[in-house]
């Protein structure tokens, strides 16, 4: 892998995790479709999902800094055997976020058959497909007024248990739980906040994990860091300044472009499979 290399793949990361059009899927499309060669493809794709998770905290930096405080503080109320009437919001939001990351644990025991779909360009494109379709119809249902004062769990089970389906590649993760949130009645400024928040402990989870492999596998190539920190510091970069797009598009607009951007991303993977 070249610096360029990983300098694109971190800028595709970037953008397409956080605009609703699916990163995985289209990491996956450049590398196998653009025939990029990179070492550690799993490691290396992980890791660029550890700058978009900079970029989620340093724009959500607020909520963040409220949940941490809260979390210290529902630790401290435990010990001292004291239950608040009210929960506070960033405390009850630590809580749905819990709740919804749960689903995840489903995925582990089928996680080696989710990684190879990545080289199924056939399934991606299908999936870029179904991608359009969901983001369509979070246009026609985001009408709701629910937030982390009022959604209840089984509203964010129900978003957890998109977040598990859009492990696969192709399905937009925060397409997918935006979606669901609107669908179980979230407004829509809290449905993007809460996909994003709740994407912290999911991709940490798997840095950890994808880092554990790599390390039962022979060990981490440290020649290769730092190319791949380009396409991390790339990624990072490149994510923030989407999530202030998203939300400025949240505040006053729809995902229906995104929509036609993933039909026609999905029918060109699905015709150039075809001349493979």
């Amino acid at each position: 892998m070249t610096v360029f290399e990983s300098f694109l793949l971190g800028l595709v990361q970037g953008v397409a995790e956080f605009l609703p059009i699916s990163s995985s899927g289209h990491l996956a499309i450049a590398q196998n479709l653009l025939h990029l060669e990179v070492n550690d493809g799993i490691l290396f794709d992980v890791l660029l999902h550890l700058g978009t998770l900079v970029a989620v905290v340093i724009a959500y930096w607020q909520d963040v800094v409220e949940m941490v405080r809260e979390f210290f503080g529902g630790v401290r109320d435990l010990a001292q055997h004291k239950t608040p009437k009210t929960l506070p919001p960033a405390r009850r939001l630590i809580l749905l976020i819990i709740v919804a990351t749960l689903p995840l644990f489903a995925v582990l025991p089928i996680k080696d058959k989710v990684e190879t779909l990545y080289n199924n360009m056939w399934f991606i494109g299908s999936a870029l497909l179904v991608t359009g379709c969901l983001l369509r119809l979070s246009d026609r249902n985001c009408h709701g007024k629910k937030n982390e004062k009022t959604a209840a769990y089984l509203d964010v089970l129900a978003v957890g248990a998109a977040q598990a389906i859009a492990t696969v590649p192709g399905i937009s993760r925060s397409g997918m739980t935006i979606t669901a949130g609107c669908l179980v009645g979230f407004e829509r400024r809290f449905a993007v906040r809460f996909a994003f928040l709740m994407s912290l402990p999911a991709v940490l989870g798997a840095n950890i994990l994808s880092i554990a492999d790599a390390v039962q596998e022979g060990g981490l190539d440290w020649s290769l860091m730092p190319i791949y920190m380009v396409g991390v510091v790339t990624a990072a970069v490149s994510g923030y300044l989407c999530i202030r797009l998203l939300k400025m598009i949240a505040e006053k607009g729809k995902f229906g472009a995104f929509a036609y951007y993933c039909w026609f991303m999905g029918a060109v993977t699905l015709l150039l499979s075809a001349f493979q």
